[in-house]
């Protein structure tokens, strides 16, 4: 093989010895866990706010934006969950450029993969002990959900992974709720497709193991927006494409149906200053429609500290260095509407 295999790395039980998740801490993602998945089930009129940077690429900020938004959820506790967004693998389109923590703990040196499992690892532990909010991340790398699965709360595939069986066998072995994105080319179909697999049981290999997972009920959909034959971004948050996938639900027979819908990506043509009028109207289609109601449980938004975004190296510090965010005025602000308008 045309590799260089330089070290092996520890696994997913020796990383976890190393930084162990307290007990206290355990109780809380628990807790956490299952208000989450009331919401998804249709148990609980709350609704889920998976909300933070498009990358966590620093620890020191990640943990400054988490902590206010730790003190945010205190007050809209009665009608939202919010979740941060802690994203340490970062997919590129064409496979260059900046990666995420897992690959660089610092963005300007070279690729560190056992120093990046320990860095996702302390970033996800030090949200949860430090703010009491479980964290979101992307399944980018099945292989990997191991080394953080006892610590994260909302697990996503993207647009680029959906279609992928690993990424879909693994889900459906996962105890946390799973979202999968419509791919980048818009066909919903795929995406139920993945749902469906997701949530039934499979045998498959898994880390050199024969497994068997039990499926999982909190699969569902994310709609992320698409992209055309020409490469121009288009939406798929409207009233219209709602009703459609609530449709489609219906048809299809699967547990939970749930939808989040995120606010940025194709859905704004990353434009990320449309967020909150993207968030107004799935909004006001719930309030219009009792089956978009039913189906929409929640919005992924991209925010971090300071608005936009930087190259490497610029050092401003809580801007995000991949796509650009919501700043926090902003964010904060958008919060309290969406809780006055749920």
């Amino acid at each position: 093989m045309n590799m260089n295999f330089k070290r092996k790395l520890p696994i997913p039980m020796e990383i976890k010895e190393m930084y162990p998740l307290s007990l206290a801490n355990e109780h809380v993602k628990h807790a956490r866990d299952i208000a989450i998945k009331a919401v998804l089930s249709g148990k609980s009129n709350k609704f889920l706010l998976v909300i933070g940077p498009c990358s966590a690429d620093s620890e020191d900020a990640m943990l400054d934006y988490a902590t206010r938004l730790a003190a945010v959820q205190e007050k809209v506790a009665d009608k939202l969950i919010l979740i941060p967004r802690v994203y340490t693998n970062k997919p590129r389109t064409i496979g260059d450029g900046y990666k995420g923590l897992l690959h660089q703990p610092d963005p300007e040196k070279d690729s560190d993969l056992l120093h990046g499992l320990i860095s996702i690892r302390e970033i996800h532990m030090r949200v949860l002990s430090e703010t009491g909010l479980s964290t979101a991340d992307e399944m980018l790398y099945p292989e990997n959900s191991r080394y953080l699965n006892d610590l994260i709360s909302y697990h996503a595939v993207g647009a680029r992974s959906v279609e992928d069986q690993q990424h879909r066998l693994t889900a459906s072995g996962m105890l946390a709720p799973v979202g999968m994105k419509n791919p980048t080319g818009g066909d919903i179909s795929i995406m139920m497709n993945s749902i469906t697999a997701a949530q039934h049981p499979h045998a498959f290999i898994y880390r050199g193991w024969e497994v068997e997972s039990q499926g999982n009920p909190y699969a569902h959909a994310i709609l992320r927006g698409y992209v055309n034959k020409h490469g121009q971004s288009l939406p798929n948050y409207h009233y219209e494409d709602l009703i459609f996938l609530a449709e489609r639900y219906a048809e299809s027979g699967l547990q939970n149906p749930a939808a989040l819908v995120d606010t940025n990506h194709a859905n704004s043509g990353k434009k990320y200053k449309e967020q909150p009028r993207i968030a107004r109207e799935v909004l006001h289609s719930m309030r219009y429609s009792p089956d978009i109601k039913k189906l929409v449980k929640g919005l992924m938004i991209e925010s971090y500290l300071e608005e936009g975004a930087q190259k490497i190296g610029e050092h401003v510090y809580g801007k995000s260095i991949t796509d650009p965010c919501l700043g926090w005025d902003d964010s904060e602000k958008l919060i309290y509407e969406i809780a006055e308008l749920v």
